[in-house]
């Protein structure tokens, strides 16, 4: 059962309840963790998706532990909110066509991934200064911005970034718990999505290619815009119902 359910996140059937949403999401999330380990390692102990870990820093910072910044953390929480905010205010027009909310969330996050891609290429590695605050905030408010129209699709154990609710599921729902042992095949495609992302985007910093990640992150980004387009046009029943 639980192959069956990661195949069906990866290839939804026809008359699954929220279309070609999941696949699109697992990309999300590949996605996400390349752009976090890019954010982490190059740009100095900052995450710019998982706020979690933000404010866990911020805490490291102000005790004065550690290679870490109040600025940098301050930072991404600030714009990750704003992100946020837009994301949330902008979805409600678009609602109920979750098609077209995933289109328009893609609209706005591949053009600012690219053009961090931009600026991480033409700044000098290691980044301090305006490059490190600018790739920051720019690509912590598209975070924001992504999660926000995730929550708003509703699409269940495919967040794209918090992970320990997810591992949280499958243990408490597994027979081991004496749990039902539901949806841990689709929980597993999220978590391994994840690490995917985070291990390429690893391999590629640690071998002296930093700014090739956000290349990457925007080309998976760019498969997900594609297939926005085509799920904006739906008229199919998951496009128009939020099914939890």
């Amino acid at each position: 059962m639980s192959l069956r359910e990661a195949w069906h996140t990866i290839s939804p059937p026809p008359d699954s309840d929220h279309g070609p949403l999941p696949p699109m999401l697992v990309l999300l999330t590949v996605g996400t963790g390349l752009v976090d380990a890019f954010s982490y390692l190059a740009l100095g102990h900052v995450f710019v998706a998982n706020m979690t870990g933000n404010v866990l820093f911020l805490g490291f910072a102000l005790a004065g532990v550690g290679e870490f910044d109040v600025w940098r953390s301050l930072l991404g929480l600030a714009a990750f909110t704003a992100g946020a905010v837009l994301s949330a205010r902008t979805m409600r027009r678009f609602a109920p066509h979750r098609g077209r909310m995933a289109l328009l969330a893609m609209l706005v996050q591949v053009p600012v991934t690219v053009a961090a891609a931009i600026v991480g290429l033409a700044a000098a590695h290691p980044y301090t200064g305006v490059p490190a605050a600018v790739l920051i905030g720019v690509l912590a408010a598209a975070l924001g911005f992504q999660n926000a129209a995730v929550r708003a699709l509703g699409v269940p154990d495919l967040t794209t970034t918090v992970l320990t609710r997810t591992l949280t599921a499958i243990a408490a729902e597994s027979r081991w718990a004496g749990g039902p042992g539901g949806r841990s095949g689709r929980r597993m495609v999220s978590i391994l999505s994840m690490f995917a992302g985070a291990f390429a985007g690893a391999l590629l910093v640690d071998r002296g290619h930093p700014d090739w990640v956000l290349v990457v992150a925007s080309i998976v980004l760019a498969f997900v815009a594609v297939t926005a387009v085509r799920a904006a046009r739906s008229t199919q029943r998951w496009a128009s119902a939020h099914v939890a």
